[in-house]
C-alpha cells in the first residue's frame, strides 16, 4: 500500500485536498483578501486560481501520489453534484476555512473539473509512468 508521503499512514487523499491551498482559516487578511479578488466560478480567475494555489501546491508529490490523488478526482467527478458542494461546506469545528462565498460557488463541479484538466495536462508523464506499473505493488 502506498503510504502518505509526509506520515506514517496510508495515503488515502480526499476530494479537500485540492481546496488546502485556499485555506484561509488565521490569514484571512492577507491570502483571504488576496483570494477575495477572484471569482471561482469565473473561467479565467479559476484557471489563475488552479494553477497557483493547486498544481503548485502538489508539485512535490512522487508520480505514485500524483495517480493516485488524481484517480480519486477522476472518480469523484464521474458521480454526482452534491459532492462538491458538499466539500466547498464550511464546518465552524474545523481547523480550515475557505474563502466567503466559496460555499455558494454556482459550478463547483466545474471548478473540479477545470482541476482535472490542468492537472492531466501538468502531470501527463508522471500519471503515465504510474499507469504502466502494478498499483497493487505499490
Amino acid at each position: 500500500m502506498l503510504m502518505h508521503p509526509y506520515l506514517d499512514v496510508p495515503y488515502n487523499p480526499r476530494l479537500e485536498y485540492f481546496l488546502g491551498g485556499f485555506d484561509i482559516y488565521d490569514r484571512e487578511e492577507s491570502l483571504g483578501v488576496q483570494l477575495s479578488a477572484y471569482d471561482p466560478d469565473c473561467p479565467l480567475d479559476r484557471g489563475g486560481l488552479i494553477s497557483q494555489f493547486v498544481v503548485k501546491r502538489f508539485g512535490g508529490l512522487s508520480y505514485r501520489h500524483k495517480f493516485i490523488l488524481f484517480s480519486m478526482l477522476e472518480e469523484a467527478l464521474e458521480g454526482g453534484l452534491s459532492v462538491f458542494s458538499e466539500v466547498l461546506q464550511h464546518d465552524p469545528l474545523s481547523h480550515s476555512l475557505l474563502p466567503l462565498g466559496w460555499d455558494e460557488m454556482k459550478a463547483p463541479k466545474e471548478f473540479f473539473k477545470e482541476i482535472y484538466i490542468m492537472l492531466s495536462k501538468v502531470w501527463a508523464d508522471d500519471l503515465n509512468k504510474a499507469a504502466q506499473e502494478d498499483i497493487l505493488s505499490w
